[in-house]
């Protein structure tokens, strides 16, 4: 797993890092957006969303209750990191066929309606 600190989402400087400058209010613990795409590290970063760790690829054991997680993660990942007691906010997009697998720039993202929404996973 290729684990960053996050210096362009100024973790930690003025109303950024743990707890602070996210819209929800989040975070009690870390704050963590999950992607290898740069067009959505970008996108997150216009949102207003601080982030204290960027990831590829998660470990659900590494989050914690009270963590806040951004991504597009599979049902099964998002059901572990709910468990946990973090929040998991998925990216959602309306791709039209013609614009998937390809990189999209943030500006693409904002056209196709890009947006977080919080789901809460459960498996039953």
């Amino acid at each position: 797993m290729q684990v960053q600190d996050a210096p362009t989402f100024a973790a930690g400087q003025g109303a950024g890092g743990v707890g602070q400058g996210n819209p929800e209010g989040c975070c009690v613990g870390k704050c963590w957006f999950v992607s290898r795409h740069e067009g959505a590290r970008v996108w997150l970063e216009r949102q207003g969303r601080v982030v204290d760790r960027q990831v590829d690829h998660l470990d659900p054991g590494e989050v914690g209750e009270g963590d806040v997680v951004y991504g597009t993660l599979p049902v099964h990942l998002a059901a572990a990191l709910c468990a946990r007691g973090a929040q998991y906010h998925h990216l959602i997009l309306d791709l039209p066929v013609t614009a998937r697998g390809r990189e999209l720039t943030a500006d693409e993202l904002d056209l196709y309606g890009a947006r977080l929404v919080r789901f809460e996973v459960v498996a039953i």
